[in-house]
């Protein structure tokens, strides 16, 4: 999953107390860290790396609407200039480079901007993990009728991603009326997100030691269908994106509540 699940969040915090009863250090009483020896900027250096080779390596291929291997005439991933674009990603002052591939930027109707990263947003998707320069050949996890996520809840590498793609419209009738069939949207944004571990499920998060893709690439197609602009989690009337009293950029990290201090401003309605 792309958003962390409650449930497993609550395991995974049981199962760390269980473990800190059993594997505490008699020298020091501190948690024993399976990924302390991790240089997180040389991390961050072979990520890049291994994504650029991806890219340099691959194509893709419009008639099956895929990532193919790259083959004599076709432009590489890498060289598709007016497709690709990076984008540099700062987190745990770390410096991460973020590749979306952008197959359709979208045509929403009517007219809507870009997803801020507080925005809900309704999306296709599919992920695969990168193995070094290449990726694995079955999807890790895959929605192909559409899911709403909130990108405040998302990895980093979504939040940033997704951004950068404009939704689709609703199909109607040749009246222009309501679509008599299935819900179908037309014109939608759709691309790929190369995410460096870093922006994923890095192991810096201690949440993240038991997940199977800790410290790796991410590949994700998206597909975005709809989003809901200016979204308000606590239903204040001040969107969730202003909601920023730092101004960095990411309400997420933003307490002005003494009296209740682990609750971000953009989900007390006491703060606007």
């Amino acid at each position: 999953m792309i958003i962390m699940n409650k449930i497993k969040n609550i395991f995974l915090l049981l199962l760390i107390g269980v473990t800190l009863v059993y594997s505490c250090d008699d020298d020091n009483n501190t948690f024993p860290n399976p990924f302390l020896d991790i240089n997180y900027e040389e991390l961050a250096l072979k990520d890049n790396d291994s994504i650029v080779k991806f890219l340099q390596n691959n194509y893709y291929d419009v008639s099956v609407d895929s990532i193919k291997t790259l083959v004599a005439g076709e432009i590489s991933l890498f060289d598709d200039t007016s497709k690709l674009k990076s984008i540099n990603v700062v987190e745990n002052d770390i410096d991460h480079t973020l590749y979306i591939y952008t197959i359709e930027e979208g045509q929403p109707s009517p007219a809507k901007g870009n997803p801020t990263v507080m925005d809900s947003v309704y999306v296709k998707y599919s992920g695969r993990a990168f193995l070094e320069s290449d990726i694995s050949t079955a999807n890790f996890d895959i929605n192909e009728t559409g899911i709403w996520f909130t990108l405040s809840a998302v990895v980093k590498g979504w939040k940033f991603g997704i951004s950068n793609f404009l939704s689709g419209e609703l199909k109607k009738d040749s009246s222009g009326g309501v679509f008599n069939g299935p819900i179908t949207y037309l014109n939608t944004g759709k691309g790929f997100l190369f995410i460096p571990s870093g922006l994923g499920y890095p192991s810096s998060n201690a949440f993240n030691y038991s997940n199977n893709l800790v410290d790796t690439n991410l590949l994700f197609y998206v597909d975005l269908l709809e989003i809901v602009e200016d979204t308000d989690h606590d239903n204040d009337g001040v969107p969730s994106i202003q909601e920023d009293a730092d101004g960095d950029g990411d309400p997420t990290n933003d307490f002005s509540d003494n009296s209740n201090p682990t609750l971000p401003d953009y989900l007390n309605p006491n703060i606007n």
